[in-house]
């Protein structure tokens, strides 16, 4: 495995990715994905689906599922490694991991992103302990409890109605101060054990050994809320630091890359969460893996005809 070289490598195996590796492989590409995790990325950890065509309602797990055994069903090599450092502006591209380093003719970075925090006093110490950045992952723990959503889209919405199912009180705070999307005035507004909290900025978690109570800032005056967790989702943050001055990145620290997933270098490209301008949805996903996939096939197989040439 040392001198092997893939003609693909793609990190992470979310929905594009494994899109792009289907692509790539029956394309008739040497192809891998690199997963530290679980194939399917963020779909096991999502709950109902209802806007992926061709599937009314889908649990995220399901379709994570579907799409590992479409993976598997055309034998894609699966490396279970965490990347670590990259050198992609030679021919051959690496990709260091903590036990093995891997090579390829093309990258196609089609990783997440992580949970973005609200940077309150109170939320570091009780991580894992009432604070929780995935509903439906924990919230089975907190069965007949209180609990607080913190967030203003539609994430935020979908966990609080997920909990609503599970706990005695749901209360989201939202910064929104007006009108709400209408997916949550309509839904959420109905279900009686859910409360929403408008133009409300989450200020210290407390508690003991766990969460007891979440203290917020609403129309200038200060209330503690008794609650025994606290589910955050305000949104995600790309993995990419490690390629901080290798790749174009935007402001927000995404992938820059155009119409053909091609990034500023040569034989790299990305797709799905990680890229700038993507409208992060499953579909979408799928689409620039397809993409990815196609034109990284390309790229790969011109590569080595040059290579064997010289």
């Amino acid at each position: 495995m040392k001198d092997k070289i893939y003609d693909i490598l793609i990190i992470g195996g979310g929905s594009a990715g494994i899109t792009a590796g289907i692509y790539a492989k029956r394309a008739g590409r040497d192809v891998a994905i690199l997963e530290k995790f679980a194939l399917g990325g963020q779909l096991n950890l999502i709950g109902e689906i209802e806007n992926y065509t061709g599937f009314s309602k889908i649990e995220g797990p399901e379709l994570a599922s579907k799409f590992a055994q479409h993976a598997k069903s055309h034998q894609i090599a699966v490396i279970r490694e965490e990347a670590i450092e990259f050198k992609l502006d030679s021919e051959i591209k690496e990709v260091a991991c903590k036990k093995n380093s891997y090579k390829a003719r093309a990258i196609i970075f089609a990783m997440g992103s992580n949970p973005r925090e609200l940077g309150i006093d109170g939320e570091a110490n009780f991580k894992g302990r009432g604070v929780s950045y995935c509903a439906v992952c924990d919230g089975n723990f907190f069965k007949g409890k209180r609990v607080a959503v913190v967030g203003s889209g539609d994430s935020a919405f979908a966990d609080a109605e997920y909990l609503s199912q599970l706990c005695q009180d749901v209360f989201v705070l939202t910064k929104n101060r007006l009108k709400l999307h209408n997916y949550a005035e309509n839904d959420l507004s109905g279900l009686q054990n859910v409360t929403i909290l408008k133009g409300a900025l989450s200020q210290k978690i407390e508690g003991n050994d766990a969460v007891q109570s979440l203290t917020y800032v609403q129309n200038e005056s200060i209330y503690k809320l008794d609650v025994d967790a606290v589910f955050v989702a305000i949104g995600r943050t790309p993995e990419t630091e490690m390629l901080q001055g290798q790749l174009e990145l935007d402001e927000r620290g995404y992938i820059k890359a155009n119409d053909k997933m091609q990034t500023n270098l040569k034989g790299v490209y990305a797709c799905g969460d990680v890229k700038a301008n993507s409208i992060k949805q499953i579909s979408t996903a799928v689409g620039e893996g397809a993409i990815a996939g196609t034109e990284a096939s390309k790229y790969a197989i011109l590569a080595k005809a040059l290579q064997l040439k010289n």
